[in-house]
């Protein structure tokens, strides 16, 4: 048996363990984009919901554009970024190195730019959705 194999990264279970991260965080990116998609046409929604209702119709589609667009397009950079790390993860293995992971790693990242989205859709709920008068 040889160094390599003795640390581990030779074990097939550490390579499927790897794909498994990144199979996680390609679905976490499908459905961020999915759900982007779904608030970027609330705004069509309700000015459907308004027309059907005999209401003047919305003639703005509001915040909900740009926090689907902003959904969305942060769903592609956590499915790249899960690319390049998984590549990353897997040449180190190759090469027999200790894997270490970043302090800001994707997770965190991607949960705190979630977390400000989730504020400003909240105050575009509580304070964008008032009619105008």
């Amino acid at each position: 048996m040889d160094e390599h194999d003795q640390s581990g990264s030779g074990d097939p279970r550490v390579y499927l363990a790897a794909e498994r991260t990144l199979l996680a965080w390609i679905r976490t990116g499908l459905a961020m984009m999915g759900f982007g998609f779904v608030v970027a046409r609330f705004g069509l929604f309700l000015h459907e919901l308004a027309e059907a209702r005999g209401a003047e119709p919305i003639h703005r589609t509001g915040y909900s554009l740009w926090i689907g667009t902003a959904l969305v397009v942060l769903g592609v950079v956590v499915s790249g970024a899960a690319a390049v790390i998984y590549v990353r993860t897997v040449a180190r293995l190759d090469r027999g190195e200790t894997l270490r992971f970043p302090k800001f790693s994707l997770a965190v990242v991607t949960a705190v730019l979630l977390a400000i989205l989730g504020l400003v859709t909240a105050g575009y709920l509580a304070f964008g959705l008032a009619p105008a008068r």
